[in-house]
This record gives structure tokens, C-alpha cells and sequence, in this order.
């Protein structure tokens, strides 16, 4: 492939965002782009430089030259829109959370491998630089068996009861929009848990805020917040029996990370500026795996993505709370 022709599905904040990214990388296209209305998509199209724009989602996955479409819809339409695209022959990929569910999630990646199609969860912290150095430090040694992990995503968000995230209809919640980066940090590094601990506030079928605990049987432990009620620094911290290591606030898209050694002494203090917006690493990604035929990702590989999932559905089973048409 010279370049790599992508589409979009949804024309809102983040796909903004992305199209920024894609225009930064020389080696992408912007192929196509859908949103509800053809003027909506049109607009999207003439600001970013999209070569076509569409008003159906099934137009674009059918008649498109995407070779690949990145789903930035609402979380309970990433189900549809995804598997629209696997069967039309697109790779995809597709923002967090993925599904609402671990059964969805499931039949999405059985589909992709049936088709022979490239499918990723856009969970762009897995592949950014400081995300990696860390990985790096921990199998390197650096801080020796990991003991404890800390990680909080909370926002102030007021109220809004037409925003998406406040709809139990659009996957609404913190956990699946917020939570789950604290708990992909925790299951990456530590694993799946042995025991999940979990309380959570909801109000009107969705989860305003979680506490979640992880336990494991070698003694670690993990501890996570994410919220919709009240704004925190949102960092993260990884101790092990030789050091830690800490990234700046917002870990999942911070430009800073920090190596102590066990006396708290600072060993390594890197900073990796975003050439663009933080995107391009997971468009990057995208672009080697296509290029190495490979049909997931080693950096967010669908096991990962699935362990996640089933974590987030224990929690939400532990909550009573369900989803409309689940």
C-alpha cells in the first residue's frame, strides 16, 4: 500500500480530532466520510479534505474506497457500524469501548477472523510513547514485581440529560467512556484479576462514578476511580518492589513519564511531545498492521480488548445495571 485510504463514520468532537490526525500523516488518504445528514458529512469533507461524503452509513461502507474506517459514533452503535463494515470487506477501527457487551464484542471478532479483516480498539493510550516506555521499564525490570497500581479519570461534567453520556440508549456512563482507561492500565500491567470489588453511583440508569478494586493472589493490588461528578488530576502510578513509576496528569494521553528508583529518587524523567494531537500513534499502528497483513494489533491485541470488556460487565452485574435491549 502507498497510502492507506481511510473512512470515517460520524462527524462529532473526536472524529474531528482524528481527521486532524489523518491530514498530518503523509502516508494516510481521507477517502470518504459519513454522518446522518449528507450536509453534515459534506461539511466534514470540504474542512478536513475528504475526497467523498455520504449521508448513509451503508452507502460508504458499500461504494467507498476506505480501506479501513475508523467508527466514531455513540458506544451503542459501535456494534452495528462495525459489523456494516466487516461485511462489507473494511477494516476497522473502532473507538472505545467497543460494545456495550462482552457478547457483542465477541461476534465482532469472530467476524473480523471469519472475513480475514484487520479489527482494533481505538484505545489510543496503548500506543502512545510514554504508554510504551513504561512497558518498556516493566520488562526491563526497572521497578521489579509490580505491587500496586493507582489510576483516576474523573471529569465535571454537569448534567445534560440529551449529551450522550448521560443516555442509558447511547451506552451511556462513566465506566465505559472514562473508568475503563484506569481499568486497561490495571489489566495490562497486572493482569485479569482475582477478585473485583466494585461500588458505583447511578442515577437515572447510568453510572455517574465507580470505585473499583482489584485483587490479586500474589498480594497486588489495584485501585480505580472514574466519574462524571467532580474533577481530579487523573494519574496514574505503577509500584513495584524496586521503584515506581508515575505519568503526568491525564496518564491516558500525557507527554510525561517518570522512572523512581525505590527510594523515590528520580532515575528517568522523558518527554515525548505529540507531533500532532496524540492521534497519529494509533493511526500509525494501523497503518503497520495493514502493511504486515496482520489481523490485530500486538500493542491492543483482541484478548486485551475482551478481558476489559468482561471486566466491565462483572462490575456492571455487580451494579444491577443493564443497558436498553440488552
Amino acid at each position: 500500500m502507498d497510502k492507506i485510504k481511510w473512512g470515517i463514520i460520524g462527524t462529532g468532537k473526536i472524529a474531528r480530532k482524528f481527521a486532524e490526525a489523518l491530514k498530518g500523516c503523509a502516508d494516510a488518504e481521507l477517502c470518504a466520510v459519513v454522518s446522518r445528514t449528507l450536509e453534515k458529512a459534506q461539511d466534514f469533507a470540504a474542512e478536513y479534505g475528504f475526497a467523498e461524503a455520504y449521508g448513509s452509513y451503508k452507502e460508504l461502507a458499500e461504494n467507498s474506497d476506505a480501506d479501513v474506517v475508523y467508527i466514531a459514533t455513540p458506544m451503542s452503535c459501535h456494534y452495528a457500524d462495525s459489523m456494516l463494515c466487516l461485511n462489507c470487506g473494511k477494516h476497522v477501527l473502532c473507538e472505545k469501548s467497543v460494545t456495550l457487551n462482552s457478547r457483542q464484542l465477541d461476534t465482532i471478532f469472530q467476524t473480523a477472523r471469519y472475513k480475514g479483516l484487520f479489527f482494533m480498539e481505538a484505545m489510543w493510550m496503548k500506543c502512545r510513547p510514554t504508554y510504551l516506555k513504561a512497558r518498556e521499564w516493566v520488562s526491563q525490570g526497572r521497578i521489579g514485581e509490580i505491587t500496586y497500581i493507582k489510576a483516576d479519570f474523573s471529569n465535571d461534567i454537569p448534567w445534560d440529560s440529551n449529551d450522550r453520556l448521560f443516555r442509558p440508549d447511547c451506552g451511556g456512563g462513566s465506566l465505559l467512556d472514562l473508568t475503563m482507561y484506569p481499568i486497561t492500565i490495571a489489566h495490562d500491567f497486572l493482569g485479569n484479576p482475582d477478585e473485583i470489588i466494585s461500588s458505583a453511583l447511578i442515577r437515572d440508569g447510568i453510572d455517574l462514578s465507580e470505585n473499583i478494586v482489584f485483587r490479586y493472589n500474589n498480594s497486588a493490588n489495584a485501585y480505580l476511580f472514574g466519574g462524571f461528578e467532580y474533577r481530579l488530576r487523573n494519574n496514574a502510578i505503577i509500584s513495584g518492589t524496586d521503584g515506581f513509576i508515575t505519568f503526568g496528569d491525564y496518564f491516558h494521553c500525557t507527554d510525561e513519564v517518570k522512572l523512581f528508583d525505590r527510594d523515590g529518587k528520580i532515575i528517568e524523567d522523558l518527554r515525548f511531545p505529540d507531533r500532532i494531537n496524540g492521534y497519529e500513534y494509533e493511526i500509525e499502528e494501523v497503518h503497520r498492521c495493514l502493511r504486515e497483513n496482520l489481523s490485530e494489533s500486538p500493542l491492543v491485541p483482541h484478548n486485551a480488548t475482551a478481558d476489559v470488556m468482561k471486566i466491565m460487565d462483572t462490575c456492571r452485574k455487580q451494579w444491577g445495571l443493564v443497558f436498553p435491549g440488552e
